[in-house]
């Protein structure tokens, strides 16, 4: 098969397409990139020339993608990964130094391993710190210099103190597959401590439909609500990836209600923007984008 210049995408508008897909407009996109308003829409229509597809559409003042520029950003975002990991690799001023990521002990995980692992192949002369607290605990590490970045579970009344949201799936009921504790009466529940807003969110919505419950188990480790839930004790909310082997999602015709999604954040430090910093923020997001949900199992 051969392959003409025509075939070829170009890195820069496809940084570009990525600007626009994570701000949802033009002009934010063009402030971010460093370009005019013009030479990103320029950029565009020559992008979906290359792919022979429409992949934006208007939705008011915004820019949405269509879902062939769904599929393009997912292949947007590995090539510029791709391109900026081959990059450092063979950057004789590489960056070098120590970085402190603060997570959700039920984050880490889930998610670390993907993380670590890319971040340590494209900068092998770093030293990652990583400290696992909940959220609000981060949120103040942050906020006192202690933490350089961290993965948070995002809450809208907090919304101007966190990041971007890098990560939505959907929270669900979740009770052991060899065991009847869903059907007791009240129900028994196994949540995070009074501040953890899964736990809020639960209650609410089972207050909403009348259901009589009681919390037994209440721990910030996401390991020890698990092994709650999967010993037949009580039943519990996790996100779509956390549930293991063994867990059975429980329906609304279950008379379970409907929970708001699980929506994961990127915090930065707000004194520091050191490129060590900016690059494990990087590789974070994109690691999650990368990280797919099939029959409860993180692939």
């Amino acid at each position: 098969m051969v392959f003409t210049l025509a075939a070829l995408l170009d890195l820069d508008q496809l940084r570009t397409f990525i600007a626009i897909a994570e701000t949802g407009s033009f002009t934010r996109a063009a402030e971010s990139v460093h370009k005019t308003q013009s030479a990103v829409s320029m950029q565009m229509r020559r992008l979906e020339e290359r792919v022979g597809k429409p992949i934006f559409v208007r939705d008011g003042r915004q820019s949405r993608l269509t879902e062939e520029g769904d599929r393009l950003l997912h292949y947007a975002r590995r090539l510029i990964r791709l391109n900026d990991e081959t990059l450092s690799a063979f950057d004789e001023a590489e960056l070098v130094g120590r970085v402190r990521l603060g997570t959700p002990d039920d984050y880490a995980d889930r998610f670390l391993p993907e993380i670590l692992a890319r971040f340590s192949r494209a900068y092998p002369r770093t030293e990652v710190t990583v400290v696992c607290a909940p959220t609000p605990l981060l949120v103040d590490a942050l906020r006192l210099q202690e933490l350089d970045v961290a993965i948070v579970t995002h809450v809208p009344q907090r919304r101007p103190t966190l990041g971007d949201v890098v990560r939505r799936e959907p929270l669900l009921w979740v009770t052991s597959t060899r065991h009847g504790v869903h059907e007791e009466d009240p129900l028994p529940l196994a949540l995070g401590r009074p501040t953890c807003d899964w736990r809020g969110a639960a209650i609410a919505a089972l207050e909403s439909v009348g259901r009589a419950h009681k919390v037994l188990f209440a721990s910030w480790n996401s390991t020890a609500v698990g092994a709650a839930v999967l010993a037949g004790l009580a039943v519990s909310v996790l996100p779509e990836s956390a549930i293991r082997p063994g867990m059975r999602v429980l329906s609304e015709a279950e008379g379970f209600p409907r929970l708001p999604n699980c929506e994961i954040a990127l915090a930065k430090s707000w004194s520091d923007r050191a490129p060590l910093i900016d690059a494990l923020a990087d590789h974070i997001v994109s690691s999650l984008d990368n990280l797919a949900v099939r029959d409860g199992a993180m692939v």
